[in-house]
């Protein structure tokens, strides 16, 4: 008997020990295995091989559970590499996803907030304040100020800061490291947080993590998440806001008031082989004086 949730186990420590994956993709990779692995035993699959029909019906339940088309690819691509380990532990005869089309990606233009929607969104956080609401005002003037992602966000060390200079050194995908600048409203919006709230949340812990959760850990990004999207209803702005919407709403700020794209691409740590040359060249002073210069929080 095949038991799939004891080798979803070892095939999670192999990518991460063997194949040397970031902890956020081992983490993206689990939950879209488990999800598989949840809707077979919804159909009383007990521990018979998966099948290319479970892979299917996989795919449509993604759809349904409403997951955008890079998140069903993802999941899929996950499952491959799980499946094909199986295969090549001699656990299963054969790949059951080998025939399965990969879902064709929709092109649609990412959800951007107009420069006064962000001006609301950053306001709710003070008219609206919650148990943290400098941490609440920090991490989001981060977010808008500098364009991380939300896993950067989150993994920011106090080391990380440079107040001085106005940058901030952040660890992306592929534990590819990159400094970005921010604006001087963020920088004082952080040193007021490290002030006055962090103290209390580390809770006697000993830890670097610039934003914490209540229990002093490392803050979660469904808990960002979760954060972004209540403070954007109370601003009363519609449609569905999540980190990565300031984001590109950071980019598109920048583009629209005259930055260079090889520079918004460095500043967002979108590297990539045909540009990385033309990147290695730009000082980091020219990307805090255009900041500065384009960014209207600058």
């Amino acid at each position: 008997m095949l038991q799939l949730k004891t080798c979803l186990k070892t095939f999670l420590t192999h990518i991460e020990i063997e194949r040397g994956l970031s902890p956020n993709t081992v983490d993206a990779y689990r939950r879209d295995c488990e999800r598989f692995l949840g809707d077979l035993a919804k159909k009383n699959h007990g521990e018979n091989p998966p099948t290319e029909k479970d892979i299917s019906d996989f795919l449509v339940a993604e759809r349904q559970r409403e997951r955008g088309d890079a998140s069903i690819q993802r999941s899929l691509s996950a499952l491959r590499t799980f499946l094909k380990f199986l295969v090549r532990e001699g656990l299963l005869d054969e790949d059951p996803a080998r025939n399965i089309e990969t879902p064709r990606k929709g092109k649609y233009l990412p959800n951007v907030l107009e420069e006064e929607a962000v001006t609301r969104l950053l306001d709710a956080v003070v008219e609206h304040p919650s148990r943290h609401p400098m941490r609440d005002c920090a991490l989001l003037e981060l977010l808008y100020a500098s364009g991380l992602r939300v896993s950067e966000a989150c993994g920011l060390r106090e080391r990380d800061l440079r107040p001085d200079l106005g940058i901030i050194k952040c660890t992306g995908k592929g534990s590819r490291e990159r400094v970005v600048p921010t604006s001087r409203t963020c920088m004082e919006a952080i040193d007021a947080y490290r002030q006055r709230e962090r103290p209390a949340l580390l809770n006697g812990r000993d830890t670097e993590l610039l934003f914490l959760s209540r229990g002093g850990r490392k803050l979660g990004r469904e808990v960002v998440a979760a954060m972004i999207r209540k403070y954007s209803l109370l601003a009363g702005l519609p449609g569905r806001i999540t980190p990565h919407t300031l984001r590109h709403s950071f980019a598109t700020h920048l583009l629209r008031g005259g930055a260079d794209l090889r520079i918004v691409q460095e500043i967002l740590g979108h590297v990539n082989v045909e540009t990385t040359e033309i990147y290695t060249h730009i000082e980091k002073s020219e990307l805090k004086k255009l900041h500065t210069e384009f960014h209207p929080r600058g």
